[in-house]
């Protein structure tokens, strides 16, 4: 009996249909806790790894999210490819998937075919606007969701027009999502000895992070305004981003030592009984002149002596870095967050760790994605005992896709982005 790893879901089998970032990224959070994750993907890759032939740079989102799994390829359209889907997930403890709704049941690999065939199975989907409900059908992107679920709406400066995050805020953190659920139902299954259907929905994990502006639109009734990097609800003031000589700084005073700490910062300790500031309530009242007393100390200084001061007398703030500097980062590689390796195809890359830590627990490194398809005949002799023939065979009849030496240049990626 093989002796188990030091790690929290060693043990544990999933079966990962992923696609671009939300469910790779949920999969991926798995196997950097220890599961075993074979990825399926069509024989040309999925839609992420497709795109490694439009630049450089354009596999370093696939080879961030694909490390430490099994990559096969599969084609589900094939009643064949189907079978061997269902072969594998009977012996999974999940099967995670972020197609659009009812994609698995016309492959006839949907939840009800497969918890039939092993009722252990935790079943994870991952969708734009969930498995129900009128929208269910509606095509979803990261850019789509932040328009519908209102975060574009209150994002931007209040002269310009709606602005979505700059990251895939939506995809990443719905994988996050998805990530929890699935541990939760893993955590259910040990005293019920049953799976479940665990869904996600792109749309439903925006709408907590609205809770700043939904203050603005309960108090006041009416669709809160964009307030480019001032409070969502205006009501913390200061709480913006300042421009030093040579950059900019985020600043945030949320509680009244922290505006007592900032009057000392910034020399003016005089206007510590000042009516104007003497209240968080006041000083929203006099916005423009709390950002103003800021702005004015700060263009002066550079943004590392501005920082200097302001961290000396604990004033919650932090400079707006760049990603060059974020990926240099010494902190985050100090703490192994961040590992430095040299890719094959795109030269030296960050590769980042898990960022949920399990201490005590062994941590796996960084590791390059595999090839298209390069695990497959080793998962299906492994998993499921099929002879080199029975490989072949299926080979022969476009069931799953040819040994990586053997195909084109270009197709061989461990990489491709969003």
């Amino acid at each position: 009996m093989a002796t188990r790893r030091n790690m929290p879901l060693d043990g544990v089998k999933v079966i990962d249909l992923g696609q671009v970032y939300q469910g790779p990224y949920a999969a991926w959070l798995m196997a950097k806790a220890g599961a075993d994750v074979i990825k399926i993907e069509p024989l040309t890759g999925e839609p992420v790894r497709q795109r490694n032939d439009v630049s450089r740079g354009a596999g370093a989102p696939f080879a961030m999210l694909n490390g430490h799994k099994r990559c096969i390829t599969l084609d589900l359209k094939s009643p064949k490819g189907v079978a061997v889907l269902k072969r594998l997930a009977r012996g999974a403890d999940v099967l995670l998937e972020n197609f659009a709704p009812g994609v698995m049941d016309r492959f006839g690999a949907g939840w009800s075919e497969l918890s039939a065939l092993n009722p252990r199975l935790i079943y994870a989907s991952g969708t734009g606007y969930g498995l129900s409900g009128p929208d269910r059908d509606n095509l979803a992107m990261d850019i789509t969701v932040q328009a519908v679920s209102g975060v574009m709406s209150v994002t931007g400066f209040p002269d310009g027009p709606p602005v979505k995050a700059g990251p895939a805020l939506a995809d990443f953190l719905s994988g996050t999502h998805l990530y929890a659920g699935i541990v939760t139902a893993l955590y259910e299954r040990q005293f019920t000895g049953v799976g479940r259907l665990v869904e996600v929905a792109m749309q439903e994990t925006l709408f907590p992070t609205l809770a700043s502006n939904l203050t603005f639109f309960y108090n006041n009734g009416v669709t809160p305004p964009r307030t480019g990097n001032r409070h969502g609800g205006l009501a913390v003031a200061p709480y913006n981003v300042y421009a030093a000589s040579d950059g900019h700084i985020a600043i945030i005073g949320v509680r009244e030592a922290h505006w007592d700490n900032l009057l000392s910062a910034i020399g003016r300790e005089d206007l510590r009984d000042d009516p104007r500031f003497a209240t968080r309530t006041a000083r929203v009242r006099n916005l423009e002149e709390t950002d103003g007393l800021i702005a004015g100390w700060m263009k002066h200084l550079t943004r590392a002596e501005a920082g200097d001061i302001l961290r000396r007398h604990k004033v919650p703030s932090a400079p707006v870095r760049d990603l060059v500097e974020v990926v240099n980062d010494p902190h985050m590689h100090a703490r192994g967050m961040l590992e430095w390796i040299d890719h094959p195809e795109h030269g030296r890359i960050v590769l980042p760790g898990n960022p949920i830590r399990f201490h005590g627990a062994d941590r796996l490194p960084g590791a390059i994605s595999a090839r298209l398809g390069a695990d497959t005949d080793a998962v299906l002799a492994d998993e499921l005992q099929m002879s080199e023939a029975e490989i072949a065979a299926l080979r022969a009849d476009g069931v799953i896709g040819p040994l990586p030496e053997q195909q084109p240049a270009g197709a061989s990626p461990a990489s491709s982005g969003k």
